[in-house]
Parts: C-alpha cells; structure tokens; sequence
C-alpha cells in the first residue's frame, strides 16, 4: 500500500521537511519534494534517493497544482522567519487552495503546539489563521503541531557549541519541552500510514521536557565538555525580536503542555528521541580539538 502513495512534501531541502522526507523514503513511500530551487545540492541529494524534484513557488500557482498532479497526500508547512507572518499566511492559503483544486486526498499541515490556544505570539497566531482556513476548506487535514525544536539549541542565538555554552532568554530552572525534527518526521510518517483515522484530528507533539540547567548538563555528559547554561531576560530580545521575546515570555508564564506518556501510548511505532539521544546524533568536535 506505502509503495503506492505519492506524498508531497514541501521543505524538503530543509531541516523539518528534510526529516519527513527521510522518514517517508524509509517506508518506502514515493515522494514528490516541491522547491524553488531544484539544482540546489540538498535537492540533488533527495533525488539520488528516488525522489522526484519538481519546482513549485507559492507565489505561482499554476507551479502549485503542477505539482500535486497525481499526489495522494500533501504535507506543507511554511516559516514566517524567511517571508514574514502576512506571507506566511498567503502562503499556506495558496497552497491549500491548489490542494483542493487537485483533488488531493490528505493534507497534513505542520503547525505549533498551542497555536490554537491565543497565545497571542504573531508566528503562533498566523499558523493558527492557516490551521482555520484548512479546516473550513473541505479537504481531509492533519495537523501536527511540534513544541521547540531540539535543533534550535544548535543555532547561533543559541549560546556556541565552541564554548559549551547554552543561552536562553529563561531562567535555568524554567522547563521547557522540546522535539528533535526526526521525531517530527516519523510522527507525520506515522499520521500517512494510519490514514483516515487520522483525517480531522490536531496533535500537539513533543519529545522531552527538561530545564535549561538540564540540558546543559546533557550536552555536556554526550560531547565531553562542561556546558554551562546562561539565561537572561526575555526583553533583552525585544529590540532585536518582538515576536521571540514574547514567545520566551510565554514559555516562562505558561509553556507548552503535551502529554508526552499519553503520545507515546497512541503512538507506539513513531520513534521518539529523548534529548540525550538527539545530543548523540550531533557532530561534536572532540574537547582537545576545542580546546586549541
């Protein structure tokens, strides 16, 4: 039956996309990942894997219905972070109406857990505005919400691998729960081999919830290094970010709430990492080539 599905896939080149990708090719599933940017080496490598590269613009949607010619299930996500939240919005609007136009059986659209809870933080609320449109659309929908990546803590804003170093705008006690995006991949791998079982439902999804002391203490124990973690105040953000500084607000005064045990028990087969097991699929440099 998996060999028979064409999914598309949006993002694929990228991290959370990529994930899906990886995930869907192990089933055995044919995919179809839409691009701008066909030539691109992350392109090039997917399609050393089988899949099929087509190159599709939101903006175009002639590109669009070109590319779900065919496809059984669309997974589509989108980031306000390169397009800005009115784009992002026009976006995910863009592409649900081509999936409709195509005939699409399943579409599985990636959000953020509790964007459907007013938290009021803009990149939460435009997906939030994306979720009700595909819901009022008469597709059958999926969403799969994931809580903070664990990949995040790898950028640059972040603290520095470098200098084992964790800087979040929290306090080092605050938890906070979070998902490694192959967890996130073998979710929605999941939600398509289920199928109609899982049309209409939302899933807030997470893989582990610990402090940031923690998590500095882990990074530490897998790369062989002391980590030290550093917190400061969300406003320090503002300038730079309103919408990050009121997300690590609401992280502090109210944080993601996903049931981990319960999501393990419903799903069984998906293969959820802890953030020790994410940690020991990082590249580290060994501590005496740090050191120098």
């Amino acid at each position: 039956m998996s060999e028979a599905k064409l999914i598309l896939v949006f993002g694929a080149t990228g991290q959370q996309g990529g994930a899906v990708a990886d995930a869907l090719l192990e089933r055995g599933y044919r995919i179809r990942a839409a691009t701008r940017h066909p030539d691109s080496e992350a392109a090039i490598a997917l399609r050393e894997r089988g899949a099929e590269i087509v190159q599709a613009d939101f903006a175009d949607s002639t590109s669009l219905q070109a590319a779900m010619q065919g496809v059984d299930t669309v997974y589509l996500m989108g980031t306000p972070f390169e397009v800005g939240i009115e784009r992002e919005v026009a976006q995910g609007i863009a592409a649900i109406d081509a999936a409709k136009a195509a005939g699409i059986e399943h579409l599985i659209y990636s959000s953020v857990a509790s964007a459907n809870q007013a938290t009021g933080i803009p990149h939460f609320e435009s997906k939030f505005e994306v979720e009700q449109f595909l819901a009022a659309s008469g597709l059958n929908y999926t969403i799969v919400a994931p809580v903070f990546f664990m990949e995040n803590l790898l950028q640059p804003w972040a603290g520095s691998l470098t200098e084992a170093r964790l800087t979040l705008a929290m306090p080092e006690d605050r938890t906070l729960q979070q998902i490694s995006v192959a967890s996130i991949g073998s979710f929605v791998a999941a939600i398509v081999d289920r199928g109609a079982s899982e049309y209409g439902k939302r899933y807030d999804i997470a893989g582990a919830d610990l402090s940031g002391a923690s998590a500095a203490a882990v990074l530490g124990h897998v790369s062989g290094r002391s980590f030290e973690y550093q917190g400061f105040p969300p406003d320090a953000l503002r300038e730079q970010s309103e919408d990050m500084a009121l997300m690590f607000e609401w992280f502090i005064e109210t944080g993601y709430s996903v049931d981990l045990a319960r999501l393990r028990t419903e799903f069984p087969e998906v293969k959820w990492l802890s953030f020790e097991q994410w940690a020991e699929t990082v590249h580290w440099p060994s501590p005496a080539l740090q050191a120098d």
